[in-house]
């Protein structure tokens, strides 16, 4: 695949012959230290079928392609809000952090958009980051930016049909009651530009949205929230409407803030690809504070 960035790493190529968890594998079929090979697989310097993975015990299948960095990171990007997970001609995945922007608004100057756009002229690719859906300044996780017009236009245009799996993660205040379950309804803003809900159709948006409860104290629940439709605010919406809002939406919320952020991340992205149609699947683990609230 042609890459227009002049400063990518060089890679060795390697084809899988046994299934093996990658850290394993990597131990067996390279020279070098277990402590170097360990800071190129957490520098994002291994590709495995083209895409870079950081877990160690990633399962790799004979027939795979591993692609083992000579640098031992990605230097070329460097952000403390976004951390660039796959990137080819067409578009970019990355993971987002609590308190950026998807894109510019007013005199906001720090955001995403920026962040790639800065990266994109550093490496000399003739490209600009186009925004194809948004996240909430303070909701973390995986987000897509089209890398031209084009794709961005295939994205946006049919979004519905290319992605085929999204889902949050949240913190919600309160033992949830069920297990899992679904919520649906008409969504609409009001002059204060506030979305509220009404089982009845108020003119607004439908909307519908799947979820599990992961797991539980008295006064949490870990709950997987899965779109069916992306409506704004629609999980901190339905959260509400549950009796269980997110913890820390100040918009939505009942004051109750356990570790300072909104707590909602955004923890899957499964697309096809707007060109090549491949498959791509996107996950990052639920933020540690999370966690830490039900250990």
């Amino acid at each position: 695949m042609k890459s227009y960035s002049t400063q990518q790493p060089q890679y060795d190529t390697y084809q899988v012959d046994e299934s093996l968890p990658l850290l394993e594998w990597l131990l067996k079929n390279l020279k070098g230290s277990k402590t170097k090979i360990k800071a190129t697989l957490q520098g994002r310097g291994i590709k495995v079928d083209g895409k870079t993975v950081t877990r160690f015990d990633f399962p790799l299948k004979a027939g795979m392609r591993v692609q083992v960095s000579r640098s031992k990171r990605n230097d070329t990007f460097k952000s403390r809000f976004v951390k660039l997970i796959y990137e080819d001609q067409y578009l970019v995945v990355v993971e987002k952090q609590a308190g950026i922007l998807s894109m510019a608004a007013g005199h906001a100057s720090l955001n995403v958009k920026t962040v790639l756009d800065d990266y994109f002229a550093r490496t000399r690719q003739k490209c600009r980051a186009h925004v194809v859906h948004r996240l909430d300044r303070d909701t973390s996780g995986l987000m897509v930016y089209a890398k031209d017009m084009q794709t961005e236009q295939i994205l946006e245009h049919e979004w519905h049909q290319i992605v085929y799996d999204r889902r949050y993660v949240a913190v919600c205040s309160g033992e949830m009651e069920d297990d899992q379950g679904t919520i649906a309804n008409w969504l609409k803003d009001n002059k204060a530009y506030v979305t509220y809900s009404s089982p009845t159709d108020n003119g607004g948006k439908y909307a519908v949205t799947h979820f599990y409860t992961l797991d539980r104290t008295t006064e949490h629940s870990l709950v997987e929230f899965k779109l069916e439709t992306g409506r704004k605010n629609q999980i901190r919406v339905h959260a509400a409407d549950l009796g269980h809002p997110v913890c820390g939406d100040n918009k939505y919320g009942n004051g109750d803030n356990p570790i300072g952020r909104l707590c909602l991340h955004a923890w899957l992205l499964c697309f096809y690809h707007p060109v090549t149609h491949e498959r791509m699947e996107f996950e990052t683990p639920v933020p540690t504070e999370f966690r830490k609230l039900f250990k």
